[in-house]
């Protein structure tokens, strides 16, 4: 019975699977939490979220978090002025694995699944978000923008207490994920491999929650 975390796909299916699949070999006793940006910018951001289902499906617990590129999409769908944003963060590479043009073309379910993502989990030993919590503010767990898009912040230990927060958003070279994961731990752990981009970063990441091992698994797409 493990528990992983795994942030910052990008439609990076190859990776992904081979990650789940062979890497951490994940069994249905097991727990997976994924804090968000399933799509945009890498080749299959459909069998991404086609994935995530599959597992569901075969009964492994899977816990979707909402990351910003989500949320761009679906402020594309409802706001006049966002398709053009999402479509320049990668939202076209979206849509070309949906094989269409329109955001109207892609099927319920899809949006069902967005729209049913989750801000944050809040478990005894953490706090899984995509990006990060504004601690200035009275109560960092309501501002929806902070938890998807901040970049920077300085916890407050008294919010916080023993537990740790394990994040992604902000793309990290694999030595800094690895060296934040060395006693003494840090209070925010970025997992964020940066998978998509391979000329710079490359890695998917997933860390057992329990026993602090990272799993990294370099870029497969095309292989």
């Amino acid at each position: 019975m493990s528990r992983y975390a795994i942030s910052d796909i990008h439609g990076c299916l190859a990776t992904f699977r081979y990650l789940v699949e062979e890497e951490l070999k994940l069994q249905p006793t097991d727990t997976l939490y994924l804090l968000g940006d399933y799509i945009d910018r890498g080749p299959d951001s459909k069998g991404v979220i086609d994935f995530i289902l599959e597992l569901r499906e075969k009964g492994y617990p899977v816990i979707t978090l909402c990351g910003n590129h989500e949320e761009l999409m679906l402020q594309a769908r409802k706001e006049p002025e966002y398709p053009e944003i999402w479509l320049h963060n990668g939202g076209v590479e979206t849509l070309k694995s949906f094989d269409t043009l329109s955001l109207e073309a892609i099927p319920a379910k899809y949006w069902t699944f967005l729209e049913e993502l989750e801000l944050y989990v809040e478990l005894d030993d953490y706090l899984l978000v995509h990006a990060g919590f504004d601690f200035s503010l009275p109560n960092p767990f309501t501002d929806r923008r902070s938890m998807l898009w901040i970049r920077d912040f300085e916890v407050d230990k008294t919010v916080l207490g023993t537990r740790k927060i394990v994040h992604g958003h902000t793309p990290t070279y694999l030595t800094d994920i690895q060296a934040s994961l060395q006693e003494p731990l840090e209070d925010d752990l970025n997992i964020d491999g940066g998978c998509v981009f391979t000329s710079r970063l490359g890695y998917l990441t997933a860390l057992n929650l329990d026993t602090l091992k990272l799993h990294a698994v370099a870029n497969r797409e095309g292989k």
